[in-house]
């Protein structure tokens, strides 16, 4: 998302969604996961809107959609992709639209090849890294049409290596404001347009039928539904959750629905766009401030030794001041950031301290610490509102990891199996561990629960919420604020004396907060410290009213940029609650949505390059010129007095760069990106490759699987050969996993609580009535699942929900597994974890595991115990010759270019 349009998050509220024509839920199982937003998806359906679920199962939201579209997982960008080509193809694109506010006039450059063209690999694979140098994707510039030469391009090994695509979040890539060639005509060979065309031409129904195995006449269903709820009256929005985003291809699944929304106008429009389900309280918020290793507030992105080691070479990566739109302003973002950390001591004579913030030296995401762990490089571990024992990929790998730790601090309301997998965990029966000789010294802290807390969450739709603490948590339990705040008091008096300049960030924070009457943090002291406050001395502490009064000279802080202005006027704007009733339907005055209140991102893509309403059915903002401005329901996103008619001289940066038609603010030249030039480290174009492990062949290309993705060769993440290679009928079926209504993530919250347990008392498999027969599976009996990883047990649920799928002339059954469920003996209800069966191979883009496709076997009965389990699965390995590098040479085959496979990421 932040690629395509320049912000990484859901581009409307799910109110909106009522607004819609058609709605196309795909790699989503709303009305389970989401039940509260699905009410909006009723909303529409009830006003006419088609909705139209595509998912290896058929759930809840496909009973109440029109139509469900069974597809095999993992196979998505076919399908997207074959609807793009349809489009294309059939002149059904919005074609003022895409002309005017997408790249596709943009010339690239000729050196620049495509898939078509080298069997599967785009132009700049270094095979020597298994990355791209993405030099080649770049656009023609506008004197000799070989393409910008300063644009820094960052080679894909590094990229990849900081997972650079969380940093597009809110901002998309930096770019140089150079003079593009462009061809209005759309006829250039080069042009945007027509590489698309080209790029898409064999993804054709045919081709889903044989890759996804969805008929022709659905897929032809889907095709109408959508083209003709899209254009000047109507729009089609797409949702989508986890089951888009965990696989090796989970970011460009997304860009392909990008592509497809802006061939058709529906960005920026009501009752459009592309709605990212994050999870309520508080996923999107986790990813703001943030939680992750590699971005820090409002995805400015973490310092990388090497690359960023001056304040200067951090800025320049950011966002040239030449550059379009409002990341150019990205300075004044960083050092308000900066000033809010360190206060006083962060000064202009030592760039603000920019030397206190570390810089990471690669990836040190989730799966590579755990790698570290067992190699005995980490001491201590926090875990903190996550269950990694159970809810990671490769529990066994994540159990193993914990007990190499020294120490281990676990803060949860149960004593989850991450806090007990020393006494319970499932490597104790099969005799890989001891309790004797695990010498982690385990650390449970009791943590509060929401309603034990005040303070805000931020929702899917960008939206921060504040609740107030309905009770005080109960003994020695703590909310998260009180927890760290005290923790950091500790480290600091502890380090008090210290004159080591290591310690000098710890101890130069701004550590100091006021308390609230029940003498705990008051945690509208911690807001207004995000929202950000003026330090001048004529306004000082007066809370900014947003972004824009951000300065680079020090004169401002700002903890979270993007959250500037939930305290505007000194007011908390996160507690509007105005009734509905009592507002329009874009419920401005209830709660506060970043950035600056707006409800639909890219909104000037509403209204026609003229600023005039595409039509007064789909009406929402537009240019009123006898005000000079731009006005509607909606906070405008849009320069407020910049008119359609306005364009700037080469070479003008930040907002008075973008033209009157750039309604992509946050995309450094001002449109959505159908190609991307920058910001994917696995191509420019979404492209089908298939998942990690898979029993079908890759009918588009000879490269199997995305030749950037990250693989981890160890003999405790053996994957299973994909079909064509020997061995791969030991594995034939494909298991995916998901979440069911009744419990909740890893179960944490959930098996300990008696009537959620009675309501799903066992872990159980959903296999179709044909797969029972073949294998032999007795409904409500036991069956043990095998992957190359381990095997589990569980029990049968035969069901017409599982519908097997012909592809290229073979069946190919699925199996359903939910991932609530883990083995300890605190919980109400315990069994064997679903992601056991996981290996771990991860999205180069963000570095997120791959957990909804995977290759096993199923048979009746259940799992053997003890060491008979260990030796089931190598018994299995064995038959399939499974090896460290079964299925980790990045690249499959040779290209047209001739390179050699490239290496795995143990042997660089």
């Amino acid at each position: 998302m932040g690629s395509s349009f320049g912000r990484g998050g859901a581009t409307q509220a799910v109110q909106d969604l009522a607004n819609a024509d058609c709605i196309v839920i795909q790699g989503s199982n709303m009305a389970e996961c989401h039940p509260v937003a699905y009410q909006w998806v009723g909303e529409a359906k009830l006003k006419g809107a088609k909705v139209i679920h595509v998912d290896p199962r058929f759930t809840r939201t496909s009973a109440t959609a029109d139509k469900h579209i069974p597809i095999r997982a993992g196979s998505d960008i076919v399908l997207l992709g074959a609807l793009i080509n349809h489009v294309l193809s059939n002149d059904l694109w919005f074609t003022d639209y895409v002309v005017h506010y997408t790249n596709a006039a943009h010339l690239i450059r000729e050196d620049f090849k495509d898939t078509e063209d080298l069997g599967g690999l785009f132009s700049g694979y270094d095979p020597t890294t298994g990355a791209y140098d993405p030099a080649s994707w770049a656009y023609a510039d506008g004197s000799q049409g070989t393409g910008v030469d300063d644009w820094g391009e960052e080679h894909g090994s590094t990229a990849s290596a900081r997972s650079a695509g969380d940093a597009l979040g809110s901002g998309g890539p930096s770019l140089e404001h150079a003079e593009i060639r462009t061809d209005p005509t759309l006829q250039d060979p080069r042009t945007v347009f027509q590489i698309l065309k080209r790029h898409f031409a064999r993804y054709t129904p045919a081709m889903v039928a044989d890759t996804c195995g969805i008929r022709v006449e659905d897929f032809d269903y889907l095709a109408r539904a959508v083209t003709e709820n899209s254009g000047r009256e109507r729009t089609t929005a797409f949702v989508y959750a986890v089951g888009w985003t965990q696989h090796t291809l989970g970011a460009q699944f997304i860009r392909t629905a990008a592509i497809l929304q802006l061939l058709l106008g529906n960005m920026g429009r009501p009752g459009g766009g592309v709605m990212a389900m994050r999870g309520h309280a508080s996923i999107q918020g986790s990813t703001d401030i943030p939680t992750l290793y590699n971005i820090l507030p409002g995805y400015l992105p973490m310092p990388m030794a090497g690359l960023h080691d001056t304040w200067a070479e951090y800025i320049d990566s950011i966002g040239s001041k030449s550059q379009k739109g409002f990341w150019a302003d990205a300075d004044a973002y960083a050092v308000s950031l900066l000033k809010s950390w360190w206060g006083d001591a962060a000064t202009a004579e030592n760039d603000w301290a920019y030397d206190y913030l570390p810089r990471i030296s690669g990836a040190h995401g989730t799966y590579q610490t755990v790698l570290a762990m067992l190699d005995d490089e980490v001491d201590g571990y926090f875990v903190l509102g996550q269950n990694p024992a159970v809810g990671s990929a490769n529990g066994r790998q994540q159990r193993l990891g914990l007990a190499h730790l020294k120490w281990l601090v676990v803060r949860d309301l149960a004593l989850i199996e991450t806090a007990t997998f020393w006494k319970d965990g499932p490597e104790l029966a099969t005799g890989e561990l001891r309790t004797e000789d695990i010498a982690t010294e385990v650390f449970f802290l009791p943590a509060a629960n929401h309603t034990e807390k005040g303070g805000t969450f931020t929702q899917t739709q960008r939206l921060l919420q504040w609740h107030h603490k309905a009770i005080d948590p109960p003994g020695d339990a703590q909310s998260e604020l009180e927890f760290f705040y005290e923790l950091g008091k500790r480290i600091r008096h502890l380090l008090r004396d210290s004159e080591d300049p290591r310690d000098r960030p710890l101890l130069d924070l701004t550590w100091d907060y006021p308390l609230d009457a029940s003498g705990e943090i008051d945690p509208e002291a911690v807001l207004t410290e995000i929202n950000g406050v003026h330090l001048s001395w004529d306004q000082a502490g007066r809370p900014l009213d947003g972004f824009g009064e951000m300065r680079a000279d020090g004169s401002t802080t700002g903890g979270c940029w993007i959250y500037s202005g939930v305290f505007a006027g000194g007011v908390n704007r996160s507690m509007n609650r105005r009734p509905g009733q009592e507002q329009n339907e874009v419920a401005l005055d209830w709660g506060w949505a970043w950035p600056m209140n707006r409800r639909l991102l890219y909104n000037r893509a509403s209204a026609d390059p003229d600023g005039k309403p595409w039509s007064e059915r789909k009406r929402y903002v537009w240019w009123d010129e006898d005000r000079g401005t731009w006005a509607g329901d909606d906070v405008p996103d849009f320069p407020l007095t910049t008119a359609p008619s306005y364009r700037p001289d080469l070479g003008v940066g930040g907002a008075a760069g973008l033209a009157g038609d750039d309604p992509f603010i946050m995309q450094a030249d001002g449109k959505g990106w159908l190609f991307a030039p920058r910001g994917m480290v696995d191509g420019p174009l979404p492209t089908h490759y298939e998942p990690q492990e898979s029993p079908v062949r890759n009918p588009l290309y000879p490269q199997q699987q995305s030749p950037t993705r990250i693989v981890f060769p160890r003999k405790d993440n053996l994957f299973s050969p994909s079909a064509g290679e020997p061995g791969s009928e030991v594995y034939p079926y494909v298991f995916t996993t998901y979440r069911l209504t009744e419990h909740h993530t890893a179960g944490g919250m959930s098996r300990w609580l008696p009537y959620l347990s009675e309501l799903q008392p066992e872990m159980f498999c959903e296999v179709s009535p044909a797969l029972a027969a073949e294998r032999g599976l007795e409904p409500y009996g036991w069956a043990t699942i095998i992957s190359a990883r381990t095997a589990i047990e569980a029990r049968v649920l035969v069901t017409d929900r599982m519908t097997p799928l012909v592809v290229r002339g073979h069946t190919v059954h699925q199996i359903g597994l939910p991932y609530h469920w883990g083995i300890g003996r605190e919980a109400v209800v315990s069994g064997d974890a679903a992601n056991d069966l996981l290996g771990v191979a991860l999205d180069p883009n963000v570095q997120i595991q791959e957990s909804k496709a995977g290759s096993c076997d199923i048979r009746p009965g259940r799992r053997p115990r003890g060491e008979a389990l260990l030796r089931l699965v190598e018994e299995y390995q064995s038959r399939s010759g499974a090896t460290v590098m079964t299925d980790n040479t990045l690249v499959t085959e040779a290209d047209a270019e001739g390179h050699a496979p490239a290496p795995a990421e143990e042997e660089r």
